[in-house]
């Protein structure tokens, strides 16, 4: 089914957290994943969360930390992988933690690997493009670029916590961040993130 398919593409910014957070809610809700994971997320995953992952043969299950289902991952450098294709039907993509040098590069056309090549895709397609970069402070370069890929209808979503929901944890900071990402592709969820009027 077309719903319950969704590409998650982890690149090399700070913040794997969030990527990690996400997987776990799609897992649950079975959801099919299809995973990329770049050369520098794994360095950045082992230094950040701790988790050793071997180039050759991710495991999903240490990267979740539980059992998972549905999970297709893919090599970065894979041209022959479905997720490249416009024939391959997603209810949409995820980059996150999204790197600027990932963000320019799909702004200016660059398919230099399936991430971003399924990124273009995707935006052609018409479907559900999330970027979550978690960089600051941002350049003009920078700007421009997310206005590009704003105006080809992609979704800027940075990785900025609210507050009005009186967090407690960093848990309660970044689930705030991934119930964004959760809503803007439209998957019910029980993160409770909503305003209350005073």
């Amino acid at each position: 089914m077309i719903d319950r398919n969704i590409i998650v593409a982890v690149t090399g910014a700070s913040g794997a957290v969030y990527a990690q957070r996400l997987l776990q809610i799609l897992n649950q809700k079975q959801i099919n994943i299809h995973l990329v994971i770049s050369e520098s997320a794994i360095d950045v995953i082992e230094h950040e969360l701790g988790i050793k992952l071997d180039r050759n043969n991710i495991s999903a299950r240490k990267l979740l930390g539980t059992e998972p289902h549905n999970v297709f991952i893919y090599n970065p450098c894979d041209v022959n992988s479905p997720i490249i294709s416009g024939g391959f039907k997603t209810m949409g993509m995820v980059i996150v933690p999204c790197s600027m040098n990932s963000l320019c590069s799909i702004a200016n056309g660059i398919a230099s690997n399936i991430i971003y090549r399924a990124a273009s895709v995707t935006l052609k397609e018409g479907r559900k493009l999330v970027l979550v970069p978690r960089e600051t402070p941002v350049t003009q370069i920078h700007l421009e670029n997310m206005l590009k890929l704003a105006n080809a209808q992609a979704c800027i979503l940075p990785a900025m916590p609210g507050f009005y929901h009186n967090p407690k944890t960093i848990d309660d900071q970044i689930d705030f961040v991934v119930a964004k990402i959760l809503d803007y592709l439209s998957i019910e969820h029980e993160i409770n993130i909503r305003y209350e009027h005073i």
